[in-house]
């Protein structure tokens, strides 16, 4: 069985690997710690700056900083790091990047329901839509702790903000590493199939392989792990995914929001590609049941049982209407 890791260790201790030969990065956080950062703080306390609960205060000095001629990773709950402090991420990273150059990294931890003890409040269903309306702006969604991991390469190797979208808890791990031309492609194949494809970022993506697998051998799905929702190469996804009758958008935040289901249904028509889009997410509203990440996802209609219900009856719908 494949080791599981959190996202947050294996980005941050890329990190940590960095900034031990690398004396221009820069990392700053936002009161909120785990091993790995007290690693960082303990070994690079020069580098290494903790704001307290302010995270407009965490772009602000990430912002200078990066002017000062420092990659900076900025490190927050993901609700609080994309929605607290919009402003500043629209004028002091996005706006500012027009026109000075600068490398920051934003590093939210928490995406969808991964904190499903703490309720809305600290849960994040609206980052991708509202990163994706920033110019500017790259926007990493990895499903497992090895292409987070991959993903440091590119934040250090490109100027510009980016934010990194985590997942809260231990995942397993899809794949034993990324390749380079996977992690330049944005995008993964992690099944192939003929009778659709399903394609997923996040915690989403673990939900589209156990669907896939259950399914089989009645449909035969392809499943694609989406990890770069701003600048995939279009062109090879769409040579893909062009001859599916059916394609499954999924995602752990809300549909028809700007979201994962926005980046395919664009690509789709972009492309001329004849298909019927479904998308497969939250319906946008707030909840504030508890309970596990399994019951969340039923109340939500995201779980494996329901996605398996969703993807049969289209893909029979279109057999029988074929």
């Amino acid at each position: 069985m494949k080791k599981t890791l959190a996202m947050r260790d294996a980005l941050l201790g890329s990190v940590w690997e960095q900034m031990s030969f690398d004396e221009n990065i820069f990392f700053v956080t936002a009161d909120f710690g785990s091993p790995v950062l007290d690693k960082i703080r303990a070994d690079f306390p020069d580098r290494f700056v903790n704001v307290g609960i302010a995270e407009q205060n965490l772009i602000n000095i990430s912002s200078g900083l990066s002017l000062e001629g420092y990659k900076v990773f900025a490190y927050a709950i993901a609700p609080f790091i994309t929605m607290r402090c919009f402003e500043q991420l629209r004028v002091n990273l996005a706006l500012m990047h027009k026109v000075r150059t600068i490398n920051v990294n934003l590093i939210g931890v928490g995406a969808g329901y991964s904190y499903v003890v703490s309720g809305p409040t600290h849960q994040c269903y609206e980052d991708i839509g509202l990163i994706r309306n920033l110019p500017n702006f790259e926007l990493y969604s990895p499903s497992d702790q090895h292409s987070a991991s991959a993903l440091v390469n590119l934040c250090l190797e490109n100027n510009g903000p980016k934010y990194l979208r985590l997942d809260a808890q231990p995942l397993v791990a899809l794949r034993n590493n990324l390749a380079r031309n996977i992690l330049e492609d944005g995008f993964e194949v992690l099944r192939n199939g003929c009778d659709g494809a399903l394609i997923a970022t996040g915690y989403m993506t673990h939900t589209a392989l156990e669907a896939a697998n259950q399914l089989s051998p009645k449909l035969d799905l392809c499943v694609i792990d989406i990890f770069n929702l701003s600048s995939f190469n279009q062109k090879k996804l769409s040579a893909i995914i062009k001859n599916f009758p059916n394609i499954f958008t999924l995602e752990e935040g809300f549909v028809e929001r700007g979201g994962v289901d926005a980046v395919i249904g664009a690509l789709i028509r972009k492309q001329n590609i004849h298909c019927h889009h479904e998308p497969i997410g939250v319906k946008p509203d707030y909840r504030f049941e508890l309970g596990s990440r399994d019951e969340l996802h039923a109340l939500v209609g995201i779980d494996r049982q329901t996605v398996i219900g969703k993807v049969a009856r289209m893909c029979d719908a279109f057999k029988e209407a074929s």
